[in-house]
């Protein structure tokens, strides 16, 4: 009876999901083709306008108005001319050394000055931004949540139904993943179709889209951490690279006698000082300290733990992953209220509380528990131990947590204590005048090889390779008089 009651309400349920998906289907704006959409167009601009204060607090606008108008126009121009001209597009150069571009929902597009840096053309910068918009006229995040949602939903009714299915859920996830995934190359392949096509209709040369590929190419490659392609939700740079210069191929084929920009050394004069790599002057760690030259602070990093720094929080994980360090400010006024309002926004029980001095400055110290609760039964399946501590500096208000389990926080106490305690004021002046590495256009007097160029210009020989890869060159390549070139030097 138990069997026959759970298979009626299987099919039932497999009854209402078909609903969901016959009414749930729309026209995708670029193939023109009904598909599964759980996600509304105002549920996707709403998204997106959700999203974007956060990945801004996260990773920082880059402060260069030249950068951020050039993106803002190319990336406005190439909007009108996308399927989606209606959307309102926001584009940005975000302050992070990683080489990456991303989209989200609704029309938010970001680069990285980290690929910023890496690109040598208009031409270059103008694919990748025609792929980006090619994420969102093909819907493909909304696309993806749909199918998640779905899914999900399956996944959900066979694990409350079936004992059996319950028993190999992980491995139906990772199966599910791994379909997800060849999802993932089919819509970065249709972007790459349409960066082609968007960048060219704006009137770039997009055969500089696939040259930067090679440049992908070439840094994975050198970073050592190739994916092999059945694994990658991306295409593999080399077989992007072909692609797109026989996409590129064919459509200026269309265009007949049409001139395509390139504009390297526009780009290339753009770029002159961008900063290059990690900026020194928002926080980094020398000899097992971190420093804050701005803000004038540092305090220990318990060796061999990781530590991620954003605008937002400084993050510590020791390396077997059962206890963290964070640090971020409080916005309270006093070292009172930040205590109170820490304990109820964290959901924290206060254990002990007392008022400290760290290194000359006002603080308060607390450890306190949170328990975890199982939402349908109410019980604790888990409890942690935090350590924290508010020290009054310059103005702010500094707030530590260090928390692990609380059958583990014993041993971490005292590197959790021993790095908050030891917060102090910065002095040092060689900590604290450090300058970044940035990018410096040089241009050739001769023709010379790039291996030459780069001993004229007093280049470290240990960054020769990384140099001719930022340049999009071989270290034998010939170079003309008058040619430009990405150099590296400290500066302001």
């Amino acid at each position: 009876m138990r069997f026959k009651l759970s298979r009626r309400i299987f099919q039932i349920s497999l009854i209402a999901l078909s609903a969901i998906i016959i009414y749930s289907c729309s026209r995708n704006p670029v193939t023109g083709k009904r598909q599964v959409m759980l996600i509304s167009e105002a549920q996707e601009r709403a998204m997106g306008a959700q999203s974007d204060p956060a990945i801004i607090a996260n990773m920082g606008l880059y402060k260069d108005e030249a950068m951020q108008k050039f993106i803002s126009e190319k990336g406005i121009e190439m909007g009108k001319i996308s399927h989606r001209p209606e959307l309102d597009y926001s584009f940005k150069v975000v302050d992070s050394p990683v080489v990456n571009a991303f989209a989200v929902p609704g029309g938010f597009v970001y680069f990285t000055r980290g690929i910023m840096a890496h690109f040598n053309s208009e031409a270059e910068f103008a694919g990748v931004l025609g792929h980006e918009i090619g994420h969102v006229t093909a819907r493909h995040s909304a696309a993806q949540i749909s199918k998640q949602q779905l899914y999900g939903g399956l996944m959900m009714a066979g694990m409350i139904l079936s004992p059996e299915f319950r028993q190999f859920s992980d491995a139906a996830g990772q199966g599910l993943g791994l379909l997800f995934l060849k999802f993932g190359r089919a819509a970065e392949s249709q972007s790459d179709e349409l960066g082609v096509e968007y960048s060219t209709k704006i009137g770039y040369d997009a055969h500089h889209m696939a040259n930067f590929f090679g440049v992908l190419n070439r840094l994975q490659a050198k970073s050592g951490q190739s994916v092999p392609d059945f694994l990658s939700t991306h295409p593999n740079p080399a077989d992007r690279f072909n692609k797109v210069h026989e996409l590129a191929t064919e459509a200026q084929a269309q265009l007949g006698d049409a001139t395509l920009a390139v504009n390297r050394n526009q780009y290339l004069r753009m770029i002159d000082g961008i900063v290059y790599g990690e900026d020194p002057t928002q926080g980094y760690v020398a000899d097992g300290t971190f420093f804050h030259p701005e803000l004038k602070f540092q305090f220990p990093v318990p060796g061999q733990w990781q530590l991620v720094n954003t605008p937002q929080m400084v993050q510590m994980a020791s390396k077997d992953g059962k206890a963290i360090m964070m640090m971020t400010l409080a916005p309270e006024k006093t070292l009172a209220e930040a205590a109170t309002a820490t304990a109820e926004r964290d959901q924290l029980t206060v254990v002990e509380k007392s008022n400290v001095t760290v290194n000359g400055l006002p603080g308060i110290a607390m450890i306190s528990q949170q328990d975890q609760k199982d939402p349908n039964s109410g019980q604790i399946v888990q409890s942690l131990r935090i350590l924290t501590y508010l020290i009054q500096y310059n103005g702010l208000i500094y707030k530590f947590h260090g928390l692990s389990k609380a059958e583990d926080f014993n041993s971490y106490y005292n590197l959790f204590s021993s790095t908050m305690t030891n917060f102090r004021v910065l002095t040092n002046q060689s900590r604290i005048n450090v300058f970044p590495t940035r990018i410096k256009i040089e241009t050739i007097p001769s023709a010379m090889t790039l291996s030459q160029a780069f001993m004229r210009y007093n280049q470290s020989q240990d960054e020769l390779e990384t140099l001719a890869i930022l340049n999009n060159m071989e270290l034998t390549d010939q170079l003309q008089a008058g040619t430009l070139i990405k150099t590296l030097a400290k500066g302001k």
